[in-house]
């Protein structure tokens, strides 16, 4: 590769990175939260088995990301499994807001040790589909390489999705041991948790809608400055009132 090219595949992946970092922090609250009733050692155990299924899912799918792009149906699953996700636990949690435990909605009784696990990895799973999404439309802006074709993509175009989509979940693992810790000080962060999850599946079912074979609407909407301006501040919103709102039953 000639140095502009270098330059530019350089600032992409910083920029994907960027992404995934903030993407990573949501993440890890939500797996915080599906851990949080184990005792401490189990919950890093399994954060780190869970997120190391969701690895090997994560390279896996790379492979075929040119397939997985092109079946809306699998965008339209992960939306709608999200969008439950976001809509069941806050309608517990709304009930369980009167419980002196403050027990999480996740954290159920029969949900043993390995089916925390496994929570944590289709949880990853589902975010997945969103996160390689956005991968791969930021790195479909680049220039072609010499590199051989991989999964369907120009070879320097893997990488960079294969790079940032790795690096994402090192900062979900490493984010979500101290948000654990977090959550027992700022309890509104775990609606804010569900808010952001039914807002992650909008943006999933908006990247379905979008797909050229239904064109619901406009398929370049999804990459528009301002519907990725707008779910970026709606995000930045709900993590901050999230973070300083405090239940009625610890208000002065």
């Amino acid at each position: 590769m000639d140095s502009s090219l270098l330059i530019e595949y350089g600032w992409i992946l910083l920029v994907l990175i960027g992404l995934e970092g903030l993407l990573a922090a949501d993440n890890a609250l939500v797996m915080a939260l599906i851990v949080k009733h184990l005792p401490a050692e189990q919950q890093r155990k399994a954060l780190l088995y869970g997120l190391g299924g969701a690895f090997i899912f994560r390279f896996a799918s790379l492979f075929f990301v040119s397939f997985l792009v092109n079946i809306w149906q699998i965008q339209a699953l992960g939306a709608l499994y999200l969008l439950y996700i976001c809509v069941s636990n806050l309608i517990k949690l709304k009930k369980n807001s009167g419980e002196e435990d403050g027990e999480s909605p996740f954290s159920k009784k029969n949900s043993g040790f390995w089916m925390t696990v496994l929570k944590v990895e289709l949880a990853d799973i589902a975010f997945a589909v969103d996160s390689i999404l956005t991968a791969v439309a930021l790195a479909a802006s680049l220039s072609a390489t010499p590199l051989p074709h991989i999964g369907g993509m120009d070879g320097g175009q893997f990488l960079v999705v294969l790079a940032g989509g790795m690096i994402g979940l090192i900062l979900i693992r490493i984010a979500a041991s101290y948000i654990v810790k977090i959550l027992d000080k700022r309890p509104g962060l775990e609606a804010a948790a569900y808010l952001i999850i039914g807002w992650v599946a909008i943006k999933l079912a908006i990247h379905t809608l979008a797909h050229p074979a239904l064109e619901i609407i406009a398929e370049q909407f999804p990459e528009s400055t301002g519907w990725n301006a707008t779910f970026w501040i709606v995000m930045a919103v709900i993590a901050i009132t999230g973070w300083f709102y405090k239940p009625k039953s610890e208000r002065a």
